[in-house]
């Protein structure tokens, strides 16, 4: 665990505690409640105290909400969620930010934590990353909704729009909290974790809202603590929402990557090329602050970038020699043909230019298309650099000996301008993968790129020809 992490937790076990202790303080000296909290939150056990009544509902609406903890699901950059915030929600509207917040601190608890599964840092953070933000949502719901009981018969509208305002900061500040502790524990941007996770869950979460203040109104209307269990059955429902979501999205990367190694292995020099592509092309675009979306399609299009190659014959793909015209024909028709391959599959349509025009050239002599500079799709410069820099590192059957890696990066810089993107280049030298390799950095002498008499060229000419092999890696890898 990094220092920054320890000391983000640190901080935020810090404030949490606070936020509680002053919670405490102030509504416990507040006449209108009992032991801190509101009355409405109590469960009649029978002739019991009101002391002892509101006990009784706290704990009921923590045993809720650890059931519904219990199964929490991994979203894929790295967030843990569960449904535990709908009976948090509830408790924040009957029993005010004290109930709420005991509510949330104990019925946090995983099966992971009880288990040892879980370091007692970890168990802190993911306990004071709920209660923090549930005793802000708690607050706003008691400014929004200043009265000192929940009316079963009126004032409903003002209770529905205190709970909504109160679950907006509890949703948003929790996000924001765990995003940051994902962030730091796996290095990727706030942002990126937010966006990346925040798709599979945000509407199923947001539709929990009203649920848990509609289980808020059953409690206190008659209907009694029994009948708020029937709710159960759509929190499991959302539940399994969720981890559906999680389980076809790892099992459409795990096909995918399925299908790439079974390509790769048709020649053993290239086993796992295309998942180390992938994973270098995933750093370049995150230096490049490239969305979500097009995260993903890099993740994809990097384990597909070389599927047409399924097509190459075995005398031209594991070839020693140098490859004659016509073998380098077939070679080059590999891009249009993976597109063709992918092209069925609607789910990996970003996917198409990326696998299409990954040996596009910058200068605009590459292939199939010719296409030029910007003309590339920006996520297939990316690739190229990825894959050009793997293979380079990589033993080949034509060249049995591999760069280094700052062979590799001396090439890359050599070229960029001709057949790399320099910008995507740039954003390369600044990922783990050169870490400590001495880099010469972009020349600041403008290099001559003849677009427009390329572009022209390929107007008018019929056929590709074949481009200068600038690295014998990036040709073939």
């Amino acid at each position: 665990m990094s220092r920054s992490l320890k000391l983000y937790i640190a901080g935020l076990v810090t404030v949490s505690a606070i936020a509680l202790l002053v919670t405490s303080f102030v509504f416990a000296a507040d006449s209108r409640f009992v032991l801190g909290m509101r009355p409405d939150i109590s469960i009649d056990v029978g002739g019991g105290s009101r002391d002892l009544n509101a006990i009784a509902g706290v704990a009921f609406w923590t045993v809720i909400t650890l059931f519904a903890q219990a199964l929490p699901v991994r979203m894929p950059r790295g967030t843990i969620i569960s449904v535990a915030i709908a009976p948090v929600i509830a408790a924040m509207t009957l029993g005010g930010p004290l109930a709420a917040a005991i509510v949330a601190t104990l019925g946090s608890t995983e099966i992971r934590e009880v288990r040892g599964r879980i370091p007692w840092l970890g168990t802190a953070a993911n306990h004071a990353g709920f209660t923090l933000p549930t005793i802000l949502g708690a607050w706003i719901v008691e400014l929004v909704r200043p009265t000192a009981t929940l009316d079963p018969t009126s004032g409903a509208l003002l209770n529905f729009a205190a709970t909504m305002a109160g679950a907006v900061v509890l949703f948003v500040s929790n996000i924001a909290i765990v995003a940051g502790v994902v962030a730091l524990r796996t290095g990727q941007p706030v942002l990126m974790v937010i966006r990346g996770d925040i798709k599979g869950f945000g509407t199923n979460l947001l539709a929990l809202m009203p649920l848990a203040w509609l289980m808020s109104r059953i409690f206190v209307s008659g209907g009694g603590w029994w009948a708020t269990l029937l709710f159960a059955l759509p929190l499991y429902t959302t539940r399994v929402a969720h981890h559906r979501f999680v389980e076809m999205r790892e099992m459409f990367t795990q096909t995918i990557g399925a299908l790439a190694e079974a390509v790769d292995k048709r020649d053993p020099f290239t086993s796992k090329h295309s998942h180390r592509v992938k994973a270098i092309a995933v750093d370049i675009g995150r230096e490049m602050s490239v969305n979500e979306a097009e995260l993903e399609a890099l993740e994809w299009g990097g384990l597909l970038h070389d599927v047409g190659k399924i097509g190459v014959p075995d005398a031209v793909l594991l070839k020693q020699e140098r490859l004659t015209r016509e073998e380098r024909m077939i070679m080059n028709a590999h891009p249009v043909l993976g597109a063709q391959i992918i092209a069925p599959v609607t789910k990996l349509a970003p996917e198409l230019p990326i696998i299409r025009h990954h040996h596009e050239w910058y200068n605009g002599s590459g292939y199939p298309d010719r296409l030029i500079g910007d003309e590339i799709p920006k996520l297939a410069r990316i690739l190229h650099v990825a894959d050009a820099f793997e293979a380079m590192t990589a033993a080949r059957p034509y060249r049995m000996t591999p760069l280094t890696p700052e062979q590799a990066l001396a090439e890359l810089r050599k070229f960029a301008g001709v057949q790399f993107d320099p910008v995507c280049v740039d954003a390369f030298v600044k990922t783990e993968w050169v870490e400590g390799v001495p880099d010469a950095g972009r020349k600041v002498e403008p290099r001559p790129i003849p677009l427009i008499a390329q572009a022209a060229n390929r107007m008018t000419q019929a056929a590709a020809t074949e481009p200068a092999a600038a690295t014998a890696g990036a040709e073939r890898g």
